[in-house]
């Protein structure tokens, strides 16, 4: 039986020069994209429950000034 040591030699250049991570980054942001933008363009409405929401707004002072500031401190 014969025994193969296979050295291959340096070749002094790397030929994945990080192409494969800079397409991985450019899917990654195009998803993140295309998912931000179905979210805020596409997505449904609260569906509407019978809720009966009732706010009460405080009048404004009335007063000789005109001004709604009352000058005391909280």
């Amino acid at each position: 039986m014969a025994t193969i040591v296979n050295n291959p030699g340096n070749g002094g250049t790397n030929t994945d020069s990080g192409a494969g991570w800079a397409v991985a980054v450019i899917v990654l942001i195009a998803v993140i994209g295309f998912g931000a933008y179905y979210w805020t363009h596409h997505r449904a409405a609260a569906p509407a429950s019978g809720a009966n929401i009732n706010v009460t707004l405080p009048a404004p002072p009335t007063g000789g000034s005109g001004s709604a500031d009352t000058g005391t401190t909280p």
